[in-house]
């Protein structure tokens, strides 16, 4: 088990610069979740812990010790790639114990530890087949197996249940959440599924760019999202953001609406609101024409425009509801509920 520093660390490839002064310092015993959209640099900064990358400049330390110089062997982690990476022609068996026969451990304590990683993902039934004999998610636990046997201070993973159907990645990232849990090893796992990273990690790094936008804990994320990026990021679906000002204690959106805010904001800015935070209420300000709704069973989404205006506007009812198109309705927006940004910067302002 180990901790992790991220200090300042960079990356340049020439002279276009993919990461930028990233800091972090994970804990030991952490699940570290990176996320971001598609080329944001999440899966450059795992590959340069794993030591698969170069460092441009800034250092990583592992356990208190400067791995920057030293080869991915001699880090003490273990990574699960997306694409399982296991040998064809090798049985499952095989598979997990090559990386200890190559370290020469006895063959006794690699039957043991390949054994016992067996019976936690429940695979000890699959040893002797071969990877095309699997299915997806038999491979992925083959391959989190193969990291296991190693007893490492630290797993990598590297977008492992992009390949999955969708039922088998909720029952696999529990199955992640649980086995991370019982072993205590320090984690750091790369998606860009908001979903995904806000069910499985204790803090949430979240990459735009090559920038740190926040570094947090779910809730934290959720609650008070630093910037528009972060609080367009997380939640499902996404924040409703509307342009207004703020003057005196009230926010007043393009089309003349207001309601009450806080009393030491003003000038321009970007009003947000969640989707399950807009409250109907017949009196509200916000009026909302819905165009279409969809029904998911537990709760129903709506999707509409603020009357006047040209805003799209989401929202999330618990139940059913089934307004029809053209409909207007109106909603009101608890103050401890309200999101406020620069509209220039994009960056939260504490009311």
């Amino acid at each position: 088990m180990a901790s992790i520093s991220l200090n300042n660390l960079v990356k340049a490839y020439g002279e276009v610069q993919v990461l930028h002064h990233v800091h972090g310092e994970i804990n030991d015993g952490e699940f570290i979740v990176i996320v971001g959209p598609s080329g944001c640099g999440k899966s450059t900064l795992l590959r340069m812990v794993a030591g698969l990358e170069t460092v441009t400049s800034g250092e990583i330390s592992i356990g208190g010790t400067v791995v920057n110089q030293l080869e991915p062997a001699d880090r003490d982690i273990a990574m699960v790639f997306q694409n399982y990476a296991l040998y064809p022609h090798m049985s499952v068996r095989e598979n997990m114990a090559y990386g200890l026969k190559i370290r020469r451990i006895s063959k006794d304590e690699i039957d043991q530890r390949v054994n016992e990683a067996a019976d936690v993902l429940e695979i000890r039934q699959y040893l002797d087949r071969k990877p095309r004999q699997l299915s997806g998610g038999q491979r992925q636990r083959v391959a989190m197996g193969r990291a296991i046997v190693r007893d490492p201070q630290v797993f990598l993973f590297d977008e492992p249940l992009s390949n999955l159907d969708a039922k088998l990645r909720v029952q696999m990232r529990l199955e992640i959440r649980k086995l991370q849990q019982r072993l205590g090893v320090t984690s750091i796992y790369v998606t860009h599924d908001q979903v995904e990273a806000m069910t499985l990690g204790d803090r949430l790094m979240v990459l735009n760019g090559g920038y740190v936008e926040q570094f947090g804990t779910p809730i934290e994320l959720y609650d008070r999202p630093a910037t528009v990026f972060v609080a367009g990021f997380i939640g499902s679906p996404s924040m409703n953001f509307l342009p207004a000002n703020a003057e005196n204690g009230s926010i007043t959106f393009k089309n003349g609406a207001s309601i009450d805010g806080a009393a030491n904001v003003s000038g321009s800015i970007t009003f947000g609101v969640r989707p399950e935070h807009l409250v109907p209420d017949d009196s509200g300000s916000l009026r909302v024409s819905i165009q279409l709704f969809e029904q998911l069973g537990a709760n129903t989404l709506l999707h509409g425009v603020l009357e006047g205006t040209e805003s799209d506007v989401v929202v999330s009812l618990p139940g059913h509801s089934n307004p029809s198109p053209g409909a207007v309705m109106s909603f009101s927006v608890p103050s401890d509920l309200q999101h406020l940004f620069d509209e220039k910067t994009g960056k939260r302002i504490d009311a």
